[in-house]
């Protein structure tokens, strides 16, 4: 029965949180429109005094309206630079040297308060066999204020742009979202601590321990997803890949090409001739020593053995007695 009163009175308190988030947030939307009114009432109040006073004071409903103009920029200016946009950039660069260039990049990300995060070389074959290009991928972080100007400077540092992509994402819904979710998880959680203090029996408090296990969980996602959302915001990428330039290779017609290609054609086919035989005559020689020389070896000795033996029974064996004539 305690247990039920407990989970009773735990279930009345999430409902007050609840309904004490929505007052909250109905106060927030009033309050906007009652500065608003209030700010009509003062225009009313002012335009009013200078009827009623003719050209007396005629400087203070204007610098009355001035001052609510420059109130509602500075609230303007001041909810702009408080929102979280995460901002990233893909750039394709054709330079000369690619790792000149790449030393170049990490000079501009660390002049502007960044770092490089990674770094990749990568080499790749043109069309010419004998020569090899070399592409260099970056992923850098810097500072949100300077993602512009350090954009600007690594496009400057080539004259051919391959690609420029700019993303923008606005997360400041889901921040004040998670920021207000994560004070009503605290709220319940000191909620939760009290019972914590007035409960008597082992089963209660196990029961509410877990509760507190929950919702402390939730509570570190809810700020875990925060923390994810202040460094990307706060930090802008920008990928930067940098590409050799690609050589054109042009290829004359005619009757003089052919003869040319025909002519490279027979060297490469002697070419592989001659090297085929290199490589059997290499490959022979130890299997010819290791094989074919100890059997030659063996089968000589063998037959050597056999024609020795031959002789002997034919030197035993005794020549027939002649029979004398008649």
């Amino acid at each position: 029965m305690r247990t039920l009163k407990l989970l009773s009175v735990t279930m009345a308190l999430v409902g007050l949180t609840a309904c004490y988030g929505t007052r909250s947030s109905e106060q927030r939307a009033v309050a906007p429109a009652s500065n608003s009114a209030a700010g009509k009432d003062t225009d009313s109040v002012a335009t009013n005094a200078l009827e009623k006073q003719g050209s007396a004071k005629p400087n203070f409903a204007l610098n009355q309206r001035v001052s609510l103009q420059q109130a509602d920029q500075t609230q303007t200016m001041t909810e702009a630079m408080n929102r979280k946009i995460i901002q990233d950039a893909e750039v394709a660069l054709e330079v000369d040297s690619p790792l000149e260039t790449q030393r170049s990049v990490t000079s501009i990300a660390e002049s502007h308060g960044g770092f490089v995060v990674t770094s990749e070389a990568k080499q790749r074959q043109s069309e010419d066999p004998s020569q090899r290009l070399m592409d260099v991928t970056l992923m850098i972080r810097v500072p949100s204020s300077q993602f512009g100007p350090t954009r600007d400077a690594i496009l400057g540092l080539s004259k051919r742009v391959l690609d420029n992509k700019n993303t923008g994402q606005d997360v400041t819904e889901e921040f004040i979202d998670l920021e207000a979710r994560a004070k009503t998880q605290k709220a319940l959680e000191a909620q939760f601590l009290e019972i914590m203090k007035q409960a008597h029996k082992v089963e209660d408090a196990l029961e509410v321990q877990r509760q507190i296990a929950d919702v402390r969980t939730e509570i570190e996602k809810l700020e875990g997803r925060k923390r994810f959302l202040e460094n990307r915001s706060s930090l802008s990428t920008i990928t930067v890949n940098l590409k050799s330039p690609t050589t054109i290779v042009v290829t004359p017609t005619g009757f003089g090409r052919d003869v040319k290609e025909a002519m490279k054609e027979s060297v490469e086919i002697a070419r592989s001739i001659v090297l085929f035989l290199i490589r059997f005559v290499i490959v022979m020689v130890p299997i010819f020593l290791f094989v074919f020389l100890p059997l030659a070896l063996l089968a000589r000795y063998l037959m050597r053995r056999a024609r020795r033996q031959r002789t002997v029974i034919g030197a035993n064996v005794e020549p027939p007695t002649p029979v004398p004539a008649a």
